[in-house]
């Protein structure tokens, strides 16, 4: 190897950890609370923080709990269970769907910290 070649592989090294590094302090800086959004049937049943531990009854079908700002489907009258058996969620994006019952727990952020200030005249 030539001292160029080396030169190169550094270069091409240090391009790849800033296209890592400069999302995540992107994400730093824009940080939303996380929420967790349940939909029955398409509608939107109730939006909670994850901040505050709590078990939540989704009409007569179905309990999900949030602890420790982790959320979980405790319990179903699904057939199935496969609610149940999915992994608990933290993070924006995550989803938890229970088909029969047509439930879906998201996390989301915290709308409210992207609106704009508005100033009612």
């Amino acid at each position: 190897m030539k001292k160029r070649d080396i030169g190169l592989i550094g270069i091409v090294l240090l391009i790849a950890f800033l296209c890592w590094l400069i999302p995540y302090i992107r994400g730093q800086f824009t940080y939303k609370e996380a929420q967790l959004r349940i939909t029955v049937d398409g509608e939107e049943y109730g939006v909670y923080s994850l901040e505050e531990d709590q078990v939540i009854h989704i009409g007569d079908t179905n309990v999900c709990v949030i602890k420790d700002g982790y959320v979980s489907m405790t319990e179903a009258d699904c057939p199935d269970h496969l609610c149940m058996k999915q992994k608990r969620i933290s993070k924006e994006g995550g989803t938890i769907v229970c088909l029969p019952n047509r439930v879906v727990l998201e996390i989301t952020g915290d709308e409210s910290l992207d609106a704009p200030d508005v100033v009612a005249s």
